[in-house]
C-alpha cells in the first residue's frame, strides 16, 4: 500500500512539475508574441555589438535596443545606425546634421563618428530614416546570437514539443484492486 502511495504522490509532483513548465512555456511564447507585434508596431529592434567602436558608451558585446525614426527628427550627439547598401549598418554618434543635396525635404546628411575613432567616419550618410538607439545592455549580445543558433533552437523546439506531447499524453488508469470491485 506504501508503494503504490508513493507511486501516487510522485505522479503527481511530476504532473504538477509538467503543469509548471507548460505555464512558463505558454506564458514565455505570449511575450514572445507581444514582442514581435510591438517590434513591428513601433519599428524596433535589436541591434548587437561586435566592435568598440561605441565603447565606453556602447562596449563591444552589448546589445541595444533602436527605434526607427525619420531623418528630419536626427539632432547631434544622437547616437543612430544607418544602413549601407553592400554593407552592415553601422551605429555611430550624430557630429553634424544638414539638408540632403539631392534627397527629398525629410531627408538629411549627416557626418558620424564612433565614440572611441579619433577620427569622424570618412564619408557622410545620405538618408531618409535611421534607427535611434534608446539604451544598451552590456554583455549580452553573446546571449542572443546564442540563442539564434540552430541547435539551440532545434533544442528549444525538440523540449517544448516534448513538453506538450507529455502535458497531452493520456495518464494512466488506477487499477482497482479486488476489494474495490467487489464493495461496488
Amino acid at each position: 500500500m506504501r508503494s503504490e502511495t508513493r507511486a501516487r504522490t510522485r505522479a503527481r509532483g511530476l504532473a504538477r512539475a509538467g503543469d509548471v513548465l507548460l505555464t512558463l512555456a505558454a506564458v514565455a511564447g505570449a511575450v514572445c508574441i507581444v514582442l514581435a507585434i510591438a517590434t513591428v508596431a513601433f519599428d524596433v529592434r535589436v541591434t548587437l555589438f561586435s566592435t568598440g567602436s561605441m565603447s565606453p558608451t556602447i562596449p563591444a558585446g552589448a546589445a541595444a535596443v533602436a527605434r526607427g525614426i525619420p531623418a528630419d527628427e536626427i539632432e547631434v550627439g544622437d547616437v543612430v545606425t544607418v544602413e549601407r547598401p553592400g554593407q552592415l549598418p553601422i551605429t555611430h554618434r550624430v557630429t553634424s546634421v544638414g539638408p540632403s543635396p539631392g534627397g527629398s525635404a525629410e531627408a538629411r546628411l549627416i557626418t558620424m563618428r564612433g565614440d572611441a575613432n579619433a577620427v569622424p567616419d570618412p564619408f557622410p550618410y545620405d538618408v531618409e530614416r535611421v534607427r535611434l538607439v534608446l539604451f544598451a545592455v552590456p554583455g549580452v549580445a553573446p546571449l542572443f546570437a546564442a540563442a539564434g543558433a540552430p541547435p539551440v533552437m532545434a533544442a528549444v523546439t525538440i523540449a517544448a514539443t516534448a513538453l506538450v506531447v507529455a502535458m497531452f499524453w493520456p495518464r494512466r488508469r488506477r487499477r482497482r484492486t479486488a476489494a474495490a470491485e467487489g464493495a461496488g
